[in-house]
């Protein structure tokens, strides 16, 4: 159970703000609603405290939803929310909403898009996908791709559903996903459908390798990524000739090293080498060169054993050397 204490002057009667109607509670679930101007009415008549099941009481709601409805309208800057202890108890501000109008001035203006049925059902569909309502910087967000992007709302869907199935729900990720949706040029679905294929098949084939060197971690370093995105792309290698540059990396220095790597498929890229059989090729011929020069050095050898040798008389040899020849 939570307390929430509420920061503001007493007062006989509850105002609601007029930006507050137009602007925040058109999006906002009912029982957000009801919790805002429920807390909004204890603030001002000076209620000093309440608690989240008092609240729930009331409302004739869950104490989830009362926190879930204050962590909302957090989100959406009309109240300022603030922890005071450990034991779950928050002080609650609310926010001069005049400020918030002053920002939005010269922004999209989300009441005339949610008019627009395609955009208004695009919205209903993404907070399906999420399980929980937008708020109203993620609305602003999701309708500004369709002018500055030029995005569809169809393509829009489609760009939040892989993300939630990829289990990325970060409001930051799926932005970064947009904008490398917008670089690639995806103006349809097709296009979006075949990015998100060669996307896919891409890291399928960066799971085989990672699998192959014995890492097991979903995630990789960003160097990492950027290398064997490389080898897949750039050089345009199958994962089995990567498997293979991995194995003489292993045979050679006994243990995994992507520079290392890196150097072997550069230089089959330079060689031109595409495929095992390439790679085969190049290792045949090596030996034969090898051997060829085997070949060579024994033949040079050899001329030393060719050598005639002469046949000396060896007592006559120690005569001489001893003089005993001039003594006969």
């Amino acid at each position: 159970m939570s307390t929430f204490v509420f920061k503001d002057k007493s007062s006989n009667y509850t105002p609601v703000n007029n930006i507050f109607i137009d602007k925040f509670m058109p999006k906002a679930r009912g029982e957000y609603v009801k919790v805002y101007l429920l807390g909004l009415k204890y603030c001002t008549s000076g209620e000093l405290g309440v608690s989240s099941d008092v609240m729930a009481s009331a409302l004739h709601l869950l104490e989830t939803d009362v926190i879930n409805a204050w962590n909302y309208w957090d989100s959406e800057n009309v109240i300022k929310i603030l922890p005071v202890d450990k034991m779950g108890n928050y002080s609650i501000e609310f926010l001069d909403l005049s400020q918030a109008e002053e920002t939005n001035k010269g922004d999209i203006d989300i009441i005339e898009e949610l008019n627009k049925t395609p955009t208004k059902d695009m919205l209903q569909d993404i907070e399906k996908l999420f399980g929980r309502s937008l708020s109203s910087k993620e609305i602003t967000l999701y309708i500004s791709w369709l002018s500055d992007f030029n995005f569809s709302p169809e393509i829009i869907l489609l760009l939040i559903q892989y993300c939630v199935l990829r289990g990325k729900t970060d409001s930051r990720y799926i932005e970064k996903t947009a904008i490398s949706w917008f670089d690639a040029k995806i103006k349809n679905i097709n296009d979006a459908q075949t990015f998100i294929k060669k996307h896919e098949d891409k890291w399928v084939s960066i799971r085989k390798i990672l699998n192959y060197l014995g890492i097991k971690n979903a995630e990789i370093m960003k160097p990492q990524e950027e290398l064997l995105t490389k080898w897949l792309n750039d050089y345009n290698f199958s994962v089995e000739v990567i498997c293979k540059a991995c194995d003489i990396c292993f045979q050679r220095i006994n243990k995994a090293d992507f520079k290392y790597i890196d150097g072997i498929l550069t230089s089959w890229k330079n060689d031109k080498i595409k495929t095992l059989s390439d790679i085969e090729k190049k290792d045949k011929k090596k030996v034969k060169h090898i051997h060829s020069q085997n070949k060579s050095n024994t033949n040079s050898n050899s001329t030393f054993n060719n050598f005639k040798q002469r046949n000396y008389d060896f007592k006559d040899l120690e005569k001489k050397l001893l003089g005993w020849d001039n003594n006969d």
